[in-house]
């Protein structure tokens, strides 16, 4: 939690699982091996979490810890997760656990059922249990991801894919539930989102994820309060220690720290402005509180039953360009504008990695080749600008994420000034 909250992270609790020293049972889920049954004893849970919450806020202050949500539980609707997925036990942990931590402070966040995807029939049954039982819920959360079945193959899994509409359409379903009962209108939080739900799956290492999911960050919060990617990097030992640098973590980065695709999807998201200015099937336009716009596109992906993507994807825009704070109420005659680029030649280490031959343990010099391919290709220009307005011509690689900053120029070249005799030549040459 101190390295967290030193670089700016507000952690989002989970509670789960079972302290095998509090466990009604022995199954467990995980190479690590995560126990999934009920306590034994409602009331040391009870106390457990109490125990767990004091000290938090302890450490770091009420104020603090009031702003992290709580949720109960992970996916309990999973026999796999949940001793036989029984719902009426777990409405029972949740009432204990809500109850315990409102009387830690009745301002901390509390909700739930955290449950996977194809679980909409607990919506129903958790708004009447809150109801019936008048349970503070302060948000509900629950989990997406559009991958079938896993096609297993040794330390891995292929699995098909729908298109990626189903994940905002899985993030919009709640809400349309929950309409009429006591849980409408409360925050909702998607705890886990990807592609594929498994650590394994080689397309979370992909420039296709990274396009996949570009329009699914561009419009996600227009139906949710936060969604979370699953995970942030891939020191994650679900299905036992990683085999390899490059072996389908769930990471936006290998457990070496290397970036993948996905990651430059969220750095080019995290440079946007908060002012939508357009949004299209392929392209985001914000501008930030200074006035500067900033472009995102991609190639539009489908699933596993649409065509293959062609080798570039070409789009054009018109977008605005305000005056520069230097020269307020003066538009500028020409903008200057900063591409980055992921796809699957460029900013991809995974493709690089392919073509060493997949070194499962890269030496140094295989590693340090890695971290400059990861690294977005960066290109730059200057554009004219017309009644205000810069047309951008732009032609993406297959499976490409670009991110374009406008900014207005302001020239500052002395009249003196003549490049064409930086080397000498000229009127004054010899």
């Amino acid at each position: 939690m101190d390295a967290y909250l030193e670089v700016g992270i507000k952690p989002f609790l989970e509670l789960g699982f079972m302290p095998s020293g509090l466990a009604s049972g022995d199954q467990t889920v995980f190479w690590w091996k995560g126990n999934v049954t009920p306590p034994a004893d409602h009331r040391q849970w009870a106390a457990l979490v109490q125990a767990v919450l004091r000290h938090l806020v302890d450490r770091y202050g009420i104020e603090e810890v009031r702003t992290w949500p709580v949720e109960v539980w992970n996916e309990p609707n999973l026999v796999n997760f949940w001793q036989g997925a029984d719902q009426e036990a777990y409405f029972r942990l949740y009432e204990t656990t809500v109850l315990a931590l409102k009387e830690v402070d009745a301002d901390l966040q509390v909700g739930g059922p955290a449950i996977s995807p194809g679980a909409d029939d607990w919506w129903a049954p958790f708004a009447d249990f809150v109801a019936r039982r008048d349970l503070p819920t302060d948000f509900v959360s629950f989990h997406a991801y559009t991958s079938g079945p896993a096609q297993h193959v040794p330390f891995g899994v292929y699995q098909t894919l729908r298109r990626p509409e189903s994940l905002l359409e899985q993030f919009a379903t709640p809400g349309k539930l929950l309409a009429g009962t006591v849980l409408a209108g409360k925050p909702v939080h998607v705890t886990e989102f990807n592609t594929s739900y498994r650590p394994d799956n080689p397309v979370h290492d992909t420039a296709y994820n990274a396009a996949y999911l570009a329009p699914v960050l561009a419009a996600g919060g227009d139906v949710v309060d936060s969604f979370s990617y699953w995970t942030f990097c891939d020191v994650f030992e679900e299905e036992n220690i990683p085999t390899s640098i490059f072996h389908g973590g769930f990471g936006m980065l290998t457990h070496r720290q290397i970036k993948k695709p996905t990651y430059h999807l969220y750095a080019f998201m995290a440079r946007m402005g908060a002012d939508v200015l357009a949004r299209g099937d392929d392209h985001l336009v914000t501008r930030d509180a200074a006035g500067r716009v900033t472009v995102l596109a991609w190639q539009p992906v489908g699933g596993t039953d649409d065509p293959v993507e062609p080798e570039r994807h070409e789009l054009s825009l018109s977008v605005p360009v305000g005056p520069a704070a230097a020269r307020p109420g003066r538009l500028p005659a020409a903008a200057y504008v900063h591409r980055s680029d992921t796809d699957e030649e460029r900013g991809n280490a995974f493709t690089a990695w392919q073509r060493m031959g997949r070194p499962a343990s890269p030496t140094h010099r295989q590693e340090d080749a890695l971290r400059e391919a990861a690294e977005p290709v960066r290109s730059h220009t200057t554009l004219p600008v017309v009644d205000g307005r810069v047309r951008l011509d732009v032609t993406l690689g297959r499976h490409g994420v670009t991110l374009l900053e406008i900014d207005p120029v302001v020239d500052e070249t002395p009249e003196w000034l003549d490049d064409g005799r930086i080397l000498g030549r000229g009127p004054y040459g010899g």
